[in-house]
């Protein structure tokens, strides 16, 4: 099996609900709408795995925080631009994450739809971030 530099451990923190006020549309803007977030962030946890020490890792308390400020702090109009902020922040708050997987849902985009949801989801290491 090939060996790969890029760490493979990861925090995950998933399905998590915020309010917010992003979108093209009058209406998103004024009414707002439920996002739904789903994120990876690959970090080495050999250390916080064998000590059992909470010094030596990603506080997720931490990193929800982060995420609801930045989905509360900034509108934008496309998801894809929340997004990325979303990883710009994880980078700066958190040097010891290597790369994320965000994936930004809007389950109640007003298109008429009668199931399902519209997402976006970005892959980012440090390099091309």
């Amino acid at each position: 099996m090939a060996r790969t530099d890029r760490v493979e451990d990861k925090i995950i923190l998933s399905d998590l609900a915020f309010y917010g006020y992003h979108g093209v549309m009058l209406e998103e803007n004024t009414l707002g709408q439920r996002f739904r977030i789903d994120l990876e962030c690959g970090v080495d946890l050999r250390e916080p795995g064998k000590s059992d020490d909470v010094e030596t890792t990603i506080s997720y308390a931490d990193i929800f925080e982060l995420l609801h400020e930045a989905i509360t702090e900034t509108r934008f109009k496309l998801i894809e631009a929340l997004g990325q902020h979303i990883v710009d922040r994880l980078f700066e708050a958190f040097p010891t994450i290597e790369w994320i997987k965000v994936r930004v849902r809007k389950p109640e985009a007003p298109i008429p739809v009668v199931s399902g949801e519209f997402a976006i989801e970005i892959i980012r290491d440090r390099e091309t971030a």
